[in-house]
């Protein structure tokens, strides 16, 4: 697992489980946890996490997990991640292959979960490939059809 995918899944566990208010604190919390992290990385790791500030009360902010709860919201964010890390589909009889980028499998697969679609029997992420394994040959040729729409 690369160190920026690490680095993510670490940042993720820590403002889910801390209280995290500033850029400078994650950045301490990271490098107590081994990451050799500057600002500037941080500030970018939460863009691209999509980290939310929250507040807490009494003019105090936290930095916490953007909610994808809403059908519309997964829909959204897996066209954008698909657009941008997504380099090939593939499909074979009721499979499908997905290739991404080097460290972003894992990210789209939770994408393509959250998608509950019927036609999708489960998911499984490496590093930069997802098999997305489909109920019948049929349901696959339309995902392929739904998830190439994404990249073109």
């Amino acid at each position: 697992m690369p160190n920026k995918e690490k680095r993510h899944k670490k940042i993720q566990e820590i403002v889910s489980k801390e209280e995290i208010s500033t850029q400078a604190e994650l950045v301490t919390r990271l490098q107590r946890e081994g990451f050799n992290v500057t600002q500037a990385t941080v500030s970018r790791d939460i863009n691209e996490l999509r980290l939310v500030r929250i507040p807490m009360g009494k003019g105090k902010h936290k930095y916490a997990l953007a909610p994808i709860q809403l059908e519309e919201d997964v829909a959204r964010e897996i066209e954008d991640r698909f657009r941008e890390f997504v380099k090939d589909i593939d499909r074979g009889e009721n499979v499908l292959v997905i290739r991404t980028e080097d460290g972003h499998a894992s990210g789209i697969a939770l994408l393509i979960d959250k998608l509950r679609r019927d036609d999708i029997v489960g998911t499984l992420a490496g590093e930069d490939t997802i098999l997305v394994v489909a109920r019948t040959s049929d349901d696959a040729e339309d995902i392929l059809e739904d998830f190439s729409a994404f990249i073109a």
